[in-house]
């Protein structure tokens, strides 16, 4: 069986990198790009809506 992803896009550096939910803070915490060191809520490190509802769902 495969590990759910969720997949981000830095939105100061355009990283882009995939991860297992469980690794990442609930959507409204605080996040920090492992590139740039940018600091935002997780949710807004989400590439998509689908990605945002996965880390809801399963973080």
């Amino acid at each position: 069986m495969d590990e759910t992803t969720v997949r981000l896009l830095c939105p100061e550096c355009a990283k882009d990198w995939q991860v297992s939910p469980s690794e990442l803070p609930e959507s409204t915490g605080m996040f920090h790009c492992p590139n740039c060191h940018a600091s935002r809520r997780t949710g807004e490190f989400m590439r998509t809506d689908r990605d945002l509802q996965t880390l809801k769902q399963l973080g």
